[in-house]
């Protein structure tokens, strides 16, 4: 099922880019704390790139790709997580899925299940390929396929709920 939805594409000198990139980005702070309260929680459920999609489909991707960038610098400056010797890859893919969400989002003018599966597993592939280029690990470079499964999923289907609860605002 698809959606029509009413999307953003807000310009860098607007201030309620900010305003909602730094909402975003609370998010992006918040739910890794949570999820690392569980052992392996942040590799399994890929918190950081949660609000990062929702921010770049709905509010476009100046919004995503600033929420893609301080995410990561914040929660590892702050909570020491993600690792600095892993923040080139884990901004390569946020990056990557900022500019995916918000190029879809823009393209399709709507969102569905398919759609969010062809963005989230569209950003993990060529992260995955840069990964490996950047580390020479495949293993290591394939390591959210094989253990962040359930984070790819969350990201698909809570990724489609909370857009579902955004556009009935």
């Amino acid at each position: 099922m698809q959606t029509t939805v009413r999307l953003y594409s807000w310009d860098y000198h607007q201030a309620k880019t900010y305003l909602v990139a730094f909402l975003f980005v609370a998010g992006n702070l918040l739910l890794p704390q949570i999820c690392h309260l569980i052992p392996q929680g942040g590799v399994r459920w890929l918190p950081i790139y949660f609000f990062t999609l929702i921010g770049a489909y709905k509010y476009g991707w100046r919004v995503g790709l600033l929420t893609a960038v301080v995410s990561p610098l914040a929660n590892s400056f702050l909570f020491g997580m993600p690792l600095p010797a892993v923040l080139p890859v884990i901004l390569l893919k946020s990056v990557l899925l900022a500019v995916f969400a918000g190029w879809t989002a823009s393209r399709f003018k709507q969102f569905s299940l398919l759609l969010l599966t062809v963005v989230v597993l569209g950003y993990q592939v060529a992260g995955t390929l840069g990964e490996w280029a950047m580390t020479g690990d495949f293993h290591l470079a394939v390591q959210d396929f094989r253990v962040g499964l359930p984070g790819i999923l969350f990201q698909i289907f809570g990724g489609w709920v909370m857009l579902r609860f955004l556009m009935c605002r």
